[in-house]
């Protein structure tokens, strides 16, 4: 039935990649399942691959006995010798079928487990390539659209690109290459499912390791990422050696690496920030271009509030509020900006006392409170001993929530008047 498969298999190995042994493996269990459709399972059979004459070998397997019960599983030890002088009672004799006694129907279940085990492996073979390269960047052709999806070429297999992970402004044509990001590998029922991303903030991250020497050699790292797919992206990085600049690397001569970048991304602003752990410089840096004035970190909840110039106050907040955003991505804490003139209303408002009706002791008390809130308001716009660590430059300051000792003593001096 099955001849010359050498020849046959050497070609299949070579076209579609399976080890060869894989597809030895499902010839043999093919055959063997035909067999045992043909005689209905009745009988104990063993295939074999001959690599020399190039066929799959069926073997009977039958208990030698001194009395036969059982017609397809025991033999007789008198004919058992016949086939082999030396057999005993007990042993386990093999025979050779003819495999071509099988039926068309037996030899087309064969072909079909045969084209099953083929696929299997070539699913088996592309989730094995790819499952370990999730977070890679590859090139790929794009076939066609399915219902918004992009199906795109890898050579191995194709893989998609959703409608979600798109860039809306990017649009593509049959036979487009196109670079992009690898988000997942799944086995599916169908397969192993291979997705893909455009919009993915670590794509940005991926097209710097591959321009960048440093990012890639680990002398420069990209902490983080905050990126609005085909408008803007904010990127921190850090140098682990203090004679390589993290940013200027990033930026190339002339601006030729993040240049690169850029024209991949197809014109997608990119910021470049240092990274520091002083969480008030580095708001200061991810809300640039825009200067700030101060910064008031609660560490509690994990918020700043800062303070920019009037005339900085739409630069620091960006377009429908994208650069906050992204510097509040960037960060990881939430960001609330004021302008000075807002920043210094709030104050007077916190801090100013309602004044109280005439009256020689309602108008000391009133003296008193308004002493309070002078104090008080003073040291809004102070910077504090532990604040002065934390200046961020010279037009940023980092004040810290803690108490202030001049105020206290203050208020301390004054009861000791009144006593």
């Amino acid at each position: 039935m099955l001849e010359n498969l050498n020849h046959i298999i050497d070609q299949v190995v070579k076209d579609k990649g399976i080890d060869r042994s894989v597809l030895v493996e499902a010839l043999e269990s093919a055959v063997l399942s035909a067999a045992n459709k043909k005689f209905r399972n009745t009988r104990e059979l063993e295939a074999h691959y001959n690599d020399e004459l190039g066929e799959v070998e069926i073997f009977e397997f039958v208990t030698v006995v001194d009395e036969v019960l059982d017609s397809y599983k025991e033999i007789d030890i008198e004919e058992a010798r016949e086939i082999d002088p030396d057999v005993e009672a007990g042993d386990s004799l093999g025979m050779k079928m003819e495999a071509g006694s099988f039926s068309r129907i037996a030899a087309q279940t064969a072909k079909q487990v045969i084209i099953q085990k083929v696929r299997e492996a070539e699913r088996e073979k592309v989730f094995n390539e790819f499952k370990d390269r999730v977070g890679e960047l590859v090139n790929g052709i794009v076939r066609r659209y399915e219902r918004g999806d992009l199906i795109v070429d890898l050579g191995l297999s194709e893989a998609l690109l959703p409608h979600r992970e798109q860039v809306p402004r990017e649009n593509y044509r049959q036979g487009d290459r196109v670079r992009v990001y690898i988000s997942e590998v799944k086995m599916a029922t169908k397969g192993p499912q291979i997705i893909l991303s455009r919009s993915h903030p670590n794509l940005v991250a991926a097209l710097f390791h591959f321009e960048v020497p440093e990012i890639s050699e680990g002398i420069v790292e990209i902490k983080a990422v905050a990126r609005e797919a085909g408008s803007r992206t904010k990127i921190a990085v850090a140098s682990y050696d203090s004679d390589v600049d993290p940013v200027g690397a990033c930026v190339g001569m002339r601006g030729s690496r993040v240049q690169n970048v850029v024209s991949e991304l197809r014109g997608e602003k990119i910021d470049i920030i240092p990274w520091t752990m002083d969480v008030g410089r580095f708001a200061c840096s991810a809300l640039s271009p825009a200067q700030v004035t101060r910064i008031y970190v609660d560490n509690e909840t994990q918020s700043l509030e800062v303070i920019v110039p009037d005339d900085q106050l739409s630069l620091a907040i960006g377009k429908k509020g994208q650069n906050v955003r992204l510097a509040a991505k960037l960060t990881g804490w939430n960001i609330d900006i004021k302008s000075e003139t807002r920043a210094a209303e709030a104050a007077m408002e916190e801090f100013t006392s309602v004044t109280a009706p005439a009256g020689d002791k309602v108008q000391d008390e009133a003296d008193e409170d308004d002493g309070q809130a002078g104090v008080a308001e003073s040291t809004s716009t102070a910077s504090p001993e532990a604040g002065e660590e934390n200046e961020t430059s010279e037009s940023c300051e980092t004040l810290a929530d803690e108490p202030d000792s001049e105020s206290e003593n203050a208020e301390e001096d004054k009861e000791r008047g009144q006593d």
